[in-house]
């Protein structure tokens, strides 16, 4: 047994992803931010849809055109497919743990 909310003894300089089941048409995975962002000048394009949910922490992301949403723990987002956006800030403490699903949603 595993729990989402137990974070290594040490959080590694960047974001920590990891798959929580094998990636079979449907991958979901565990993300743990640590004060990381996006990099300047730097979108996400995915080929896949994303649901995600923050559980813990605050995070900011911005999209293409100016949006721009505030996640606080329990906040969800659904991101479709070459939706091009960002993640401006993440918070460290606490850190961010996120549960992504990324597959065909919409």
């Amino acid at each position: 047994m595993n729990n989402i909310f137990t974070l290594p003894d040490m959080l590694p300089d960047g974001e920590m992803i990891e798959a929580l089941i094998p990636d079979r048409g449907i991958l979901i995975e565990r993300i743990i931010s640590n004060g990381q962002s996006s990099p300047p000048g730097f979108w996400y394009e995915q080929e896949r849809d994303e649901w995600v949910v923050l559980l813990q922490g605050e995070s900011e992301l911005l999209w293409e055109g100016g949006r721009k949403i505030i996640l606080g723990a329990g906040d969800w987002v659904l991101l479709p497919a070459g939706e091009r956006h960002r993640v401006e800030r993440t918070s460290t403490d606490p850190p961010c743990i996120w549960l992504a699903v990324h597959g065909k949603m919409v």
